[in-house]
């Protein structure tokens, strides 16, 4: 390696002031005494250097075992999410974990775990990763007369509203079949904050929808000014948009078959509901029940422990669009952060995430969860059978419907059976309290 390291300080200089027909010579006899691919050989004369770097890497960092199941743990705490999102995390986590009794850290492994960078806490966690590893039918669409009277509100036009103003949206839990009644959950996303809360619906009816809108409206730590929804039939009727009238709210809707409109709730219908929820079928008394308390956990752990990226801009050269987003924040900072929110909310809030325990917070998520898939794996009741005079005038027919399942039943249930609620394949961390040396 040496005598190949002064073969291209000796032979570099003769390279840059030869012309190309020389230069080829050189190329041809370099390459065939040092075996480098042509390209490579270039690069190495060019540069007129040693043509590999030799000892560690200046400034690296190398984080012990220790650190590492420090890390485990808070990735655990976080809901596992990665590592852009979790590196401004991991000190508000560690200090609430510490309070309440969770986590005990060395002083170095602290240090250590506070100056981990997110690539790294990305790379520190990929094989603890690798370890862990329907159609919906289409509504009938609102009145015109409805529709007209409500305003459009595209992508563009929001123009950094201040908090309280909030998109709106339902998300089916029928499972694979959109037969019969199942739950919806009711989705509100601020989009100053990103503040985010969910309800579960009984059924799709425009009066429940505004009495369960009442419900979640006192659990904003803002007041309420806008409500942007799509176009389905249960929010564009004359008994939500009166309500929005009586209350003083700012009712608009987004333009239909454009979902982009709607980007802010959207993006939280998969990353809070879906994966919280799952897709299964969820019906019934029981099943809501569950879902509220997964709700009521859930609402305080992803508004005060989750952080999310916020668009900042973006600029289009050409074909090529470039984003640029804020810093990961979670919902309760950029409340706090916001100057149009009063002191009283902000010491409200402060107190309130002082008083939180993520890791409680997630036991809870889990237990809730845990018991919606029971719910969703109970057998179904058995059909009675019908009356002798209907099974007497159903004789003789012999139409698919009276003789045959459908076709496709065995596939859907194992469908069905297969798409379960987002619970972590590993074993649980949080079941015990965590002591890392």
């Amino acid at each position: 390696m040496v005598a190949r390291d002064e073969l291209v300080t000796a032979i570099a200089g003769r390279y840059a002031r030869a012309d190309r027909i020389e230069r080829g010579r050189i190329l041809d006899e370099f390459a065939a005494a040092t075996g480098f691919h042509r390209k490579h050989a270039m690069r190495v004369l060019r540069s007129g250097g040693s043509s590999r770097r030799f000892g560690p890497r200046p400034g690296r960092r190398v984080y012990d075992d220790a650190v590492r199941e420090a890390l485990i743990v808070i990735w655990e705490a976080s809901d596992r999410i990665c590592g852009k999102r979790l590196r401004p995390l991991v000190p508000v986590l560690v200090e609430a974990m510490e309070r309440h009794g969770h986590l005990q850290l060395a002083p170095e492994v602290r240090t250590a775990l506070l100056a981990m960078s997110a690539a790294t806490i990305d790379r520190a966690l990929r094989e603890v990763r690798q370890q862990a590893g329907g159609k919906t039918r289409r509504r009938t669409a609102a009145p015109t007369a409805i529709r007209r009277s409500v305003p459009v509100r595209t992508f563009d036009d929001w123009d950094d509203p201040p908090p309280g103003f909030i998109e709106a949206d339902l998300v089916a839990h029928s499972g694979p079949v959109s037969r019969g009644s199942f739950l919806q959950t009711l989705v509100l996303t601020d989009i100053a904050t990103g503040w985010t809360e969910c309800a579960p619906l009984l059924v799709r009816e425009q009066r429940l929808l505004t009495e369960v809108l009442s419900e979640l409206r006192k659990l904003l730590p803002f007041v309420l000014l806008g409500f942007d929804t799509d176009n389905d039939s249960v929010f564009m009727n004359e008994t939500v948009r009166d309500y929005c009238k009586v209350a003083g709210i700012e009712f608009t809707r987004c333009r239909p078959y454009r979902k982009n409109d709607q980007a802010w709730v959207e993006q939280k219908n998969g990353a809070v509901v879906r994966r919280m929820v799952g897709y299964r079928r969820l019906e019934g008394l029981k099943a809501a029940a569950a879902m509220a308390r997964l709700y009521s956990a859930m609402r305080l752990f992803v508004n005060f422990f989750q952080p999310s990226f916020k668009l900042a801009g973006k600029t289009r050269d050409g074909a090529v669009v470039r984003k640029r987003y804020h810093l990961p924040a979670t919902p309760c900072d950029r409340l706090l952060s916001d100057v149009r929110i009063s002191a009283e909310v902000r010491s409200q809030l402060e107190r309130q995430r002082a008083q939180l325990d993520p890791v409680d917070l997630l036991r809870e998520i889990r237990a809730a969860q845990q018991q919606l898939v029971e719910i969703a794996d109970a057998p179904a009741p058995e059909a009675a059978a019908p009356p002798m005079g209907e099974a007497a005038g159903d004789q003789g027919r012999t139409t698919p419907a009276h003789t045959a399942a459908h076709p496709r039943a065995r596939e859907m249930a194992e469908a069905s059976h297969h798409r379960l609620l987002c619970l972590p394949r590993r074993a649980d961390q949080l079941s015990v309290a965590w002591r890392v040396p």
